[in-house]
C-alpha cells in the first residue's frame, strides 16, 4: 500500500471515529470519551490534512472551524417552498384547528406529532448521498440565501449522514439557534471585548448565521434541530413522527420535546407541560407547533396562500411591560394611511427594546382614553409590532399629561386628511404628490413581487425623490447613466446596471404590474386573480364594483378599492405614463403558451454577468415556466454560466449538462440585440 493511501485510509478513519463521538455527545447525549481525547483526535487529524490538504474529506469535523470569507451570498430557489404557520393565541382557535383536521380524518382518533416551537431562524439543509452539499435561509419562503459555508460549521449538524437507507436526496428543514447558555456566554465576551451585545439568542443567531466570514460563524455557540422534511427521493414513513425519528436515526439532531399524541386532550395537555417548563429549557420557545401526524392527511388539507391548513403555531401570551408615553407622532404610509406611533421610554418586553409603539388609529386612542405622560402597558408578541394594552390610570399625573391631538393636515405634505364612513383609518388626500407616500409607492412598484427592479433598494429611492429626479414610478425610465452616477455612492458601473435593470423590468405580467399599482387590499394572489378574469388592463379599468366583486378573492371592499382607484386622474395618468414609456406585458393567452417554452426543465444559474443581473435571469427564466435550483444535479438541464464560474461549471461539464453563457441566455430570453 503506497504512503498517500495509507495516510488517506488513517484520515477516513479518524473523520469516522469524530463523527461517532460527535453523534454520541450531540444526538444521543451520551459522550463516551472526554473532552481532551476528542480534541487530540481532532488536532491529529487537522496536521494531517495540513500536510495532505487534497486528501480532506467533504465530511471532515474540522471543516466546522470556518473557511474563506465570502463576498456576499449567493440567492436560493427552494425547489418546494418553505411556508409560515398560522398562529393561533386561544385553546378555542386551536380547537377550531384540530376539528378541521378531525372532520377530513378518516379514522376516529386523529394523531398530532407536536413540538416546541423555537425561536431562531429557518433554513434548508440538502444531503446528496449523505453528505451536506446545501444550506439556505427560508428568505421570503421561495428565495433564500446560500450559507452552507456557516451551517456546516453548527457543532451539532452532521456533515454526513450516517445509518442504512439514506436517500439519494435529501432536504431536511430546520431551526437554527443559540442555546441560552451560550447565547449569555457570547455576550459577556462581546462586552468584555468592548462591543454591542445581542438583544436576544434569536437576534444572536441570525446575526452569526448571515456572517460572510464562516470563521465568525464557527465561534458562535450556534445549534440546530429538525423539524421537517422537504424534497427527497426514495421512500420515507407516511408519519409526521416516524419521520423525525427517521431523521434522529441518520444522526440528525431534534428536540426531545417532539411527541406524537392522539385526541384534542392530549394536545392541550402538551402546552400546559410545555408552559410550565419553559424556563427550564435550554433554549428559547415562543410556542407550540401541531402538525397533522399523518402525511396523506396533510396532503388532502393542503394549503392556503402562504401556510399548511394541516399545521399551525399555538402563541405563548404576549409580554408585557410598564413604560411612559413620551411624546405620539403622525407617520404616514405608502397608502396614504396616518398613523399615530406612542414614543416611549425604552423599556425591554419580548426579548426586545422597545421604543416605539403603534396607536392604530384616532378610535383606538380615544378607546384607550390614553394621553401624553401616561404610564402604560405595553405588549409585545412574537414578531408583532409592539403595542399599548392600556393606561395605567392609578399613576396618571394630570400635572404632566396633555391631550394628543389628531392631525387635520398631513405631517408630510400638508394635504387635507379624510376619513372614509365605515373605515377606521384617516388618510392623507396627497396621493402620489404626497412624499411619504411618493417613496413607498416606488419602492412597492420596484420590490421583487412587483417590478422586480433589480438594483433599485430602498435608500436609493430616497435618494431619487430628495434630489427631485423623480415625482412617480413612471419617471424611473427616464433616468440616465449620468444623473445616477451624480448621486451619493452611486458609481457609473452601479448606474449602467440599474439603467439596464429598469428597461428589463419593463416587460412583466399583468398581474404583476396591477400588484406594483399599490391598490389598497390588492396583493400577489388577488392581483393574479383579477388579471386571470378580464384578461386586460382596460377591462380592470373599466368593471364596475359588481363585476369586480364576481372575482375570486375580492369582496366589497376590494372592489370598491379597486373601481375608486381607477376613477382617480392622477392614477389613471400615472398608469398611461407606465405604458407610455414602454412598460408592457403578453396577453393572458400568450404567457400560457410561451410558459410551455421551458415547462419541467431545471436551470442553475452561477458566476457573475454584465449586462444581466442574475435575479433578472432567475425571473425571466421562471417566467418561461422553467425551475431554477440552487446546485447541480443529474435533473439539472442547463447551467447558466457567467465569468468566475466554480464548482457548479465542473460538475455540469462532468454530468454533459447544456451550458449557457451569457450570450447564449440572453439569446434564450430575448433579451439580445
Amino acid at each position: 500500500m503506497s504512503d498517500n493511501k495509507k495516510i488517506a485510509q488513517e484520515i477516513k478513519q479518524l473523520t469516522e471515529l469524530l463523527e461517532e463521538y460527535n453523534y454520541q455527545y450531540y444526538v444521543q447525549d451520551a459522550p463516551s470519551v472526554p473532552d481532551a481525547e476528542y480534541d487530540r483526535i481532532f488536532k491529529q487529524l487537522q496536521q494531517l490534512e495540513s500536510t495532505y490538504p487534497t486528501l480532506l474529506l467533504a465530511n471532515s469535523p474540522t471543516q466546522k472551524v470556518g473557511g474563506v470569507a465570502l463576498s456576499k451570498f449567493e440567492q436560493v430557489t427552494h425547489q418546494l417552498p418553505m411556508l409560515s404557520l398560522d398562529n393561533v393565541f386561544d385553546a378555542d382557535s386551536l380547537d377550531d384547528f384540530m376539528q378541521r383536521a378531525i372532520d377530513k380524518s378518516p379514522l376516529t382518533e386523529t394523531a398530532f406529532c407536536i413540538e416546541p416551537k423555537l425561536d431562531g431562524l429557518a433554513a434548508s439543509i440538502i444531503y446528496q448521498d449523505g453528505v451536506l452539499v446545501q444550506a439556505a435561509t427560508r428568505g421570503d419562503g421561495v428565495t433564500g440565501e446560500n450559507v452552507t459555508e456557516n451551517v456546516k460549521t453548527i457543532a451539532n449538524l452532521p456533515l454526513k449522514l450516517r445509518g442504512e437507507n439514506i436517500p439519494p436526496l435529501l432536504e431536511v428543514r430546520g431551526e437554527v439557534f443559540m442555546l441560552k447558555a451560550g447565547f449569555n456566554k457570547l455576550n459577556e465576551g462581546l462586552i468584555k471585548a468592548g462591543e454591542k451585545a445581542f438583544v436576544n439568542p434569536r437576534n444572536a443567531a441570525a446575526g452569526s448565521l448571515r456572517q460572510l466570514d464562516s470563521k465568525v460563524a464557527a465561534s458562535r455557540p450556534l445549534a440546530f434541530y429538525c423539524y421537517a422534511v422537504g424534497i427527497f427521493e426514495g421512500e420515507l414513513a407516511n408519519s409526521q413522527f416516524q419521520r423525525i425519528e427517521q431523521l434522529k436515526a441518520w444522526g440528525l439532531p431534534v428536540s426531545s420535546e417532539v411527541k406524537r399524541v392522539v385526541g384534542e386532550a392530549a394536545c392541550h395537555e402538551y402546552y400546559e407541560n410545555i408552559s410550565k417548563k419553559r424556563a427550564s429549557l435550554a433554549y428559547e420557545i415562543d410556542g407550540v407547533v401541531y402538525k397533522v401526524d399523518d402525511i396523506n392527511l396533510q396532503q388532502q388539507m393542503g394549503f392556503v396562500a402562504r401556510a399548511p391548513r394541516w399545521s399551525t403555531a399555538y402563541k405563548f401570551p404576549a409580554e408585557e411591560a410598564v413604560t411612559t408615553v413620551e411624546n405620539v407622532e403622525f407617520q404616514v404610509g405608502r397608502t396614504g394611511a396616518i398613523t399615530p406611533v406612542a414614543k416611549l421610554k425604552p423599556v425591554f418586553v419580548g426579548g426586545v427594546t422597545v421604543s416605539n409603539a403603534t396607536l392604530h388609529n384616532k378610535d383606538e386612542i380615544e378607546r384607550l382614553g390614553i394621553l401624553i405622560g401616561d404610564v402604560v402597558v405595553v405588549r409585545r408578541a412574537g414578531d408583532v409590532i409592539p403595542q399599548v394594552a392600556r393606561v395605567v390610570l392609578e399613576q396618571r399625573n394630570d400635572d404632566v399629561t396633555r391631550i394628543i391631538h389628531f392631525p387635520e393636515t398631513c405631517p408630510v405634505c400638508n394635504s387635507d386628511v379624510e376619513r372614509i364612513e365605515g373605515e377606521a383609518v384617516t388618510r392623507c388626500t396627497g396621493g402620489l404628490y404626497c412624499e411619504a407616500q411618493r417613496k413607498q409607492a416606488i419602492k412597492h412598484f420596484a420590490s421583487r413581487k412587483a417590478l422586480d427592479i433589480d438594483g433599485l433598494g430602498d435608500k436609493l429611492v430616497d435618494l431619487l425623490v430628495d434630489h427631485k429626479m423623480i415625482k412617480d414610478p413612471s419617471q424611473l425610465f427616464s433616468l440616465t447613466v449620468e444623473q445616477l452616477s451624480s448621486l451619493p455612492r452611486m458609481g457609473n458601473t452601479s448606474a449602467k446596471k440599474l439603467v439596464n435593470s429598469l428597461q428589463l423590468s419593463k416587460k412583466t405580467t399583468l398581474a404583476r404590474f396591477l400588484y406594483s399599482l399599490g391598490i389598497r387590499e390588492v396583493g400577489e394572489a388577488t392581483a393574479a386573480n383579477l388579471a386571470n378574469h378580464y384578461k386586460t388592463l382596460p377591462a380592470i379599468i373599466d368593471a364596475g364594483i359588481e363585476s369586480l366583486k364576481t372575482v375570486s378573492d375580492v369582496g366589497d371592499i376590494v372592489a370598491k378599492h379597486l373601481y375608486y382607484f381607477f376613477r382617480q386622474d392622477h392614477n389613471l395618468m400615472v398608469v398611461d405614463e407606465l405604458i407610455s414609456v414602454g412598460v408592457h406585458w403578453p396577453d393572458i393567452e400568450e404567457v400560457a403558451q410561451s410558459e410551455l417554452l421551458l415547462a419541467d426543465k431545471t436551470f442553475v444559474i452561477t458566476g457573475s454577468f454584465e449586462a444581466i443581473s442574475r435575479n433578472d435571469i432567475k425571473a425571466a427564466l421562471q417566467a418561461l415556466g422553467a425551475k431554477v435550483a440552487g446546485s447541480v444535479s443529474k435533473k439539472t438541464n442547463t447551467l447558466v454560466a457567467g465569468s468566475a464560474a466554480g464548482s457548479k461549471l465542473s460538475k455540469a461539464t462532468e454530468l454533459g449538462i447544456e451550458i449557457l453563457d451569457e450570450n447564449g441566455v440572453l439569446k434564450l430570453l430575448g433579451k439580445s440585440e
